[in-house]
């Protein structure tokens, strides 16, 4: 007989502002002080098909802190459709973390069944919105909690573009009827670089599909390339427009990523801080015009 699949009971509820978990700090959120941090975003592919140490720390913070996942390696816009095994390992960490979503990248990661350890941008074209939004529509079900899709930086366009970024992004989203995990840097990356205006990017999105808000830093080249580094302090243009994204779509839950150059736990968490007080600046805005 069979075993049964694993089922998600009673997921939190996000809200607030989180920090993406790092090995770096792992030992002192889990075993330190209790933090002025509303949730931490995890990357389950760090912890599943491992046993000891790590995962059970990760149950461990479970104890103490809403988690939520956000994958790295699901490749939903690869030429082959995600490996089964895979799925059912993903699910099972899923059901482990008591995550209420899971998010993966509107992007491609894997050639075959190599993975490139790069997220590589799909070519904005109708044959790639109806390919990724029939494989993201089967995720809820296959996953056993819903499914959110990110928007990704790209530096060079594959191909012939037949849509602009914002169709393309909003066209699979309606298609699959995804939820969206909107990073107001990746968009505001992409903007700089492509010569677009990220407001409006934010202003013409469907903002009511949105379930978590991701920001990071980036890197500035003497050419004027913006890198998606996620090694440096958000900048000041990407906390206005998450303000902006804030006023716009209501309370989203906000997540601060550091990747590159992780600086020591106190540091993170003052830009935790400086981020509540933006969410909160903008709810409260919103709240004054309702």
């Amino acid at each position: 007989m069979s075993e049964p699949e694993p089922s998600v009971s009673s997921p939190p509820v996000l809200g607030g502002v989180g920090l993406g978990l790092r090995w770096d700090f792992l030992e002192e959120v889990v075993d330190g002080p209790k933090l002025p941090i509303d949730f931490f975003e995890v990357s389950p592919e760090n912890y599943m098909r491992r046993g000891g140490y790590y995962p059970a720390k990760l149950e461990k913070l479970r104890e103490r802190y809403p988690l939520v996942t956000h994958g790295l390696t699901l490749s939903i816009g690869a030429d082959e459709a995600p490996d089964a095994e895979y799925l059912r390992d993903l699910r099972t960490e899923i059901v482990r973390t008591g995550t209420p979503l899971h998010s993966d990248h509107l992007c491609f990661s894997s050639l075959g069944p190599r993975q490139v350890h790069e997220l590589l941008p799909l070519q904005h074209s109708r044959r790639n919105v109806a390919r990724v939004a029939d494989r993201a529509r089967r995720m809820t079900d296959i996953l056993g909690v819903p499914f959110a899709l990110e928007n990704v930086t790209y530096y060079v366009h594959p191909g012939r573009a037949e849509m602009s970024e914002l169709d393309f992004l909003s066209s699979v989203l309606e298609a699959s009827g995804a939820g969206l995990l909107l990073d107001v840097n990746n968009v505001y990356v992409n903007a700089v670089n492509h010569g677009t205006d990220p407001a409006h990017f934010i202003r013409n999105l469907d903002l009511s599909r949105v379930v978590e808000i991701h920001v990071a830093g980036h890197t500035k080249k003497a050419s004027g390339l913006v890198l998606d580094t996620h090694g440096a302090p958000v900048a000041s243009p990407v906390l206005d427009l998450l303000e902006l994204t804030l006023r716009l779509s209501g309370p989203k839950p906000v997540l601060l990523e550091r990747d590159n150059d992780v600086p020591p736990l106190p540091e993170l968490l003052r830009e935790v801080t400086a981020l509540r007080a933006v969410y909160e600046r903008a709810v409260e805005s919103d709240h004054a015009r309702g």
